[in-house]
């Protein structure tokens, strides 16, 4: 097997220099435990967790905590289909793409993105709110694609 034909990682992160773009986790990954793959710094966290059956967490609410968050961060969580994501540095260059599937997650963290359905797709997106609609990003053209409609 050659190394384009050999499986992706089953946890990835994209940086552009010291830049966090993008944290890949594929629908394989399946370790027991709790991992976080966020640093506290980020404000949306990521974390996997597999327990045995008969594990209890206990009940608890979440306090009412004050937070400030400057920059937007998005998970999506592939649900059916194929996609390609392109990324993009802050500076709006063109940094990898990478093909999303079934089950797939993506933590959309910094710099830019845009994204192409190669089969009909469904996905869930979580990120901070409330949503600011267009004052929430800026649109720019790329040679790599230029048809983000969202």
């Amino acid at each position: 097997m050659s190394l384009e034909e050999s499986a992706p990682p089953l946890v990835e992160t994209i940086s552009s220099g010291l830049e966090p773009l993008a944290l890949i986790i594929r629908a394989e990954y399946d370790e027991p435990g709790i991992r976080f793959f966020t640093p506290p710094t980020f404000s949306q966290q990521v974390a996997c967790m597999k327990h045995p059956p008969g594990h209890t967490i206990a009940p608890h609410v979440h306090n009412f905590l004050f937070r400030q968050v400057m920059y937007t961060q998005e998970v999506l969580i592939i649900r059916r289909g194929r996609m390609k994501v392109n990324l993009f540095s802050s500076e709006r260059e063109f940094i990898a793409s990478r093909i999303l599937e079934s089950g797939d997650l993506i933590l959309l963290c910094g710099g830019g993105h845009s994204f192409e359905m190669l089969e009909e797709t469904s996905m869930i997106e979580v990120k901070q709110g409330p949503y600011a609609g267009e004052e929430d990003k800026t649109r720019f053209a790329t040679r790599e694609t230029d048809n983000d409609s969202r």
